[in-house]
């Protein structure tokens, strides 16, 4: 099932949870705006090279939309419009003024120099720059962008609109980004973790962990679990997959990837089949890469008691129950992955005010935002006697339906 008809599917059934009337979810279903753009750009050998640019902007019932910029080669819009669905519905479960929005251009980063990057983004940015906006959609990076595309897109911005901080999130610091950012998504996955974990009596201290996706949000995720005292036994990431039953040195790996660009050769662990990884034996699977990684044909051999989905969509509906049925506790990725935008809220917040937090004042409002959300899902888990996804599903819709009635948009 693809990204799209998956987080329909979890919608129609948390509309039905709800008792959502069909004219206003028809209005919360169909996205505000999808744009289609051509950006042509001349590459260093003198050639001209074409890519297709998406951006799909949701809703913006709640506040101004909001979501990342990708450039990976399978970027579609069906893809795109399941994420700016996705972004709706985390935006609201974390309780930040926001809608969802969702872009990407189809095309292969690792085969761009960094001035074909940069061209590329920038001519992105003109097509455009009169649909994004502070108060009406702010982009952030995603997988295939970082700080430097989202430093490019501001300055681009700026040109037609002025000193626009506000415009992007996860900035580099000198341009106003937030302390903390890098980290968030990472540690807002370890906040998550610790809010589920308590409810069973555990702690991280006690369990032992396998993270596919050893990237940005699973090396920081990786690293909070090992100073947690938490037991990483596997790894994996695009260049391959190892383990240690006795616990990976975590600090030493992400020197050993620093320095290699690869987790090959690591020393401290044997190098096992990355398609074994997300059923390796431990306590907590962390999928953080692509989605739709735990299918039927996987989920029956997985052996993790709980799943934390950092990545976005990694559990197909048919994965999700039979995962269900085996007892298998899933902590869904609109708010599981909820960090990174929490603390791009906090990001844009601080760039409209002019005022800068420090790094401890962030993790603090982080921790905050994420363990109240955890609060609202059971909450709405106890209310509609549901599981935890549609727990989040039924708050996010549910307040998504609200702020709709009340401006007295339903279609």
């Amino acid at each position: 099932m693809n990204a799209l008809a998956a987080t329909n599917r979890n919608f129609l059934h948390a509309s039905r949870i709800l008792g959502l009337d069909s004219k206003i979810e028809k209005s919360l279903l169909i996205p505000f705006r999808e744009i289609k753009v051509e950006c042509t750009i001349p590459k260093d050998d003198g050639t001209l090279a074409s890519y297709v640019g998406f951006r799909i902007q949701h809703d913006n019932a709640r506040g101004p939309m909001k979501g990342g910029i990708r450039y990976h080669p399978e970027v579609d819009p069906d893809e795109v419009n399941a994420l700016a669905q996705l972004m709706t519905w985390k935006t609201a479960v974390a309780n930040i003024p926001y809608g969802g929005a969702k872009g990407g251009i189809g095309c292969n980063p690792r085969e761009l120099s960094i001035s074909e990057q940069e061209r590329l983004t920038r001519v992105f940015t003109q097509r455009i720059h009169d649909l994004i906006g502070i108060h009406r959609d702010v982009p952030a990076p995603d997988m295939g962008t970082n700080a430097q595309t989202m430093a490019w897109i501001l300055d681009e911005y700026s040109k037609f609109h002025g000193h626009s901080p506000a415009v992007v999130t996860g900035k580099p610091i000198d341009l106003g980004g937030s302390l903390g950012r890098e980290a968030a998504t990472g540690l807002g996955v370890v906040f998550a973790t610790e809010s589920l974990l308590a409810e069973y009596g555990k702690s991280i201290s006690d369990l032992k962990f396998v993270i596919q996706g050893f990237g940005n949000v699973g090396s920081w995720a990786a690293r909070f679990i090992h100073q947690r005292g938490g037991k990483i036994v596997a790894v994996s990431d695009i260049t391959g997959a190892i383990e240690n039953p006795d616990g990976i040195d975590i600090p030493a790996l992400l020197r050993h990837k620093e320095a290699n660009e690869s987790l090959k050769e690591f020393p401290g662990g044997d190098v096992i089949d990355p398609n074994a990884l997300l059923v390796h034996e431990c306590d907590v699977l962390i999928p953080c890469a692509l989605g739709g990684v735990l299918n039927k044909e996987n989920a029956a051999d997985v052996k993790a008691k709980f799943i934390i989905e950092a990545a976005n969509h990694p559990t197909d509906p048919e994965a999700d129950e039979i995962l269900s049925k085996k007892g298998v506790v899933i902590l869904p990725d609109i708010y599981a992955n909820s960090g990174g935008v929490t603390v791009s809220y906090f990001e844009w917040v601080q760039n409209i005010q002019g005022f800068m937090w420090e790094e401890e004042k962030v993790n603090r409002e982080l921790n905050r935002y994420m363990r109240k959300a955890f609060g609202d899902i059971k909450g709405m888990c106890k209310t509609h006697g549901c599981n935890l996804r549609m727990g989040a599903f039924t708050l996010g819709v549910n307040r998504v339906a609200r702020a709709t009635l009340l401006r007295g948009w339903e279609a």
